[in-house]
């Protein structure tokens, strides 16, 4: 979705960074693109399976084949990469899992439409090698087992080992629902940032379906979310809602870890526990530039992520049609500053609570609670043909 970003007007890319003041002012200037909002897009991640046995391990050969010129350089170097019908593109994960993102469409019904055809042809691309997507928003037939192998995926293993299992379950297990909206004007800015999250542990629970992983149940209602809180929370947590975001977020990118350096024709891995401030300062030779920076941030993943447009990133995928319940909620709860306020009323009983949403889903009474009411003050405000309000209905009903 990086096309609702638009163009950056920061500094020379290749130019080092001198002052932790010049990295702060250069976050703040392209983190939000502020105005109206008008745009909304979504990336899917889906696991892939055999369609006879989902348990048998993903052959990289089958799902080359599968996907054909559509298939992204990091599965198969030559090819063109050719988006689907509507502009979406194809990337993989490093466990296999393909992912959708799509283009930035202007309303919910052109959403609907230009992804759900993507959403079959990718569908029929895989049928033709014998493949199905995945439902959940974790594996829940097989162990982690990684495919891809890159200089970034190769350092981010050997960062996340240092943790435990947690950071190979995420990159090559589970499958998460993006959906990304224009963050609105600046005067509103503040509020909907911290609505967006206040938003997180209600519809978290009310969209976890991954409690099962490698043919156990986990016990967690979202098992990809178990496995996210086991990775470096220097750049897993919540990103402050103290009123002044983009201070917050770039406050937050530079005290976060760096995990990997990228370095031509050699290893990009980091030395344990250096934040990029510290690598400013000249903790790590030579000193990071502006390019080095935009790097970083693409390692950061937050329940919510500002990149000029806000990337919401704590929601398993969904089966089917699915996808679309929680892009339409999102979208009508963030429309304006009415709904945007009665959003933090009705979250703030939940408020802080990720854990209990990841572990407890809907069975937590205040999560439900406040899930509940956000879905009914969004189907409220709602202005969609009776199928699409359908969809809604079906996909954001499922826990409860």
């Amino acid at each position: 979705m990086a096309t609702l970003q638009g163009t950056r007007t920061a500094a020379d890319h290749d130019a080092v960074i001198a002052e932790i003041e010049q990295a702060e002012g250069y976050i703040a200037s392209i983190c939000f693109k502020t105005g109206p909002p008008a745009a909304v897009g979504v990336e899917l991640e889906f696991t892939v399976h055999e369609r006879g046995d989902p348990a048998a391990p993903l052959d990289t050969a089958r799902l080359c084949q599968a996907l054909g010129d559509h298939a992204p350089p990091t599965l198969r170097a030559d090819s063109p990469a050719l988006p689907l019908r509507d502009g979406g593109a194809v990337t993989l994960e490093p466990g296999g899992q393909v992912e959708i993102s799509s283009r930035p469409y202007a309303s919910l019904i052109e959403l609907h439409a230009g992804v759900g055809a993507e959403i079959e042809q990718l569908t029929a691309l895989l049928a033709g090698a014998g493949l199905i997507l995945g439902d959940t928003g974790a594996d829940p037939h097989r162990e982690p087992r990684r495919l891809l192998s890159t200089p970034r995926y190769d350092a981010m293993a050997a960062a996340f080992d240092r943790r435990g299992e947690s950071g190979k379950i995420m990159m090559c297990s589970t499958a998460g629902l993006q959906v990304c909206l224009d963050p609105g004007p600046e005067d509103e800015l503040a509020e909907r940032w911290a609505a967006v999250h206040a938003l997180g542990p209600p519809l978290m629970a009310l969209f976890a379906n991954s409690a099962h992983f490698a043919g156990e149940d986990t016990g967690w209602a979202s098992a990809r979310q178990r496995a996210w809180r086991g990775i470096d929370p220097s750049r897993t947590r919540a990103v402050g809602t103290g009123g002044r975001p983009a201070a917050d977020w770039a406050g937050y990118a530079l005290d976060a870890k760096v995990l990997c350096i990228r370095r031509p024709g050699g290893a990009w891995d980091a030395p344990s526990g250096v934040t990029f401030a510290d690598w400013i300062g000249g903790a790590l030779d030579p000193r990071p530039t502006f390019a080095d920076l935009d790097y970083h941030l693409s390692t950061l993943f937050p329940p919510v992520r500002p990149r000029g447009y806000l990337e919401i990133r704590y929601l398993d995928t969904q089966p089917g049609r699915g996808w679309f319940a929680p892009a339409a909620l999102l979208h009508a709860l963030l429309d304006d500053p009415g709904t945007v306020s009665r959003v933090l009323d009705l979250c703030a009983p939940a408020a802080g609570r990720w854990v209990e949403a990841a572990r407890d889903g809907m069975a937590d009474p205040v999560l439900a609670r406040a899930a509940r009411a956000v879905r009914e003050l969004a189907l409220a405000r709602l202005d969609l043909p009776p199928h699409l309000i359908e969809d809604v209905l079906e996909g954001s009903t499922r826990n409860g």
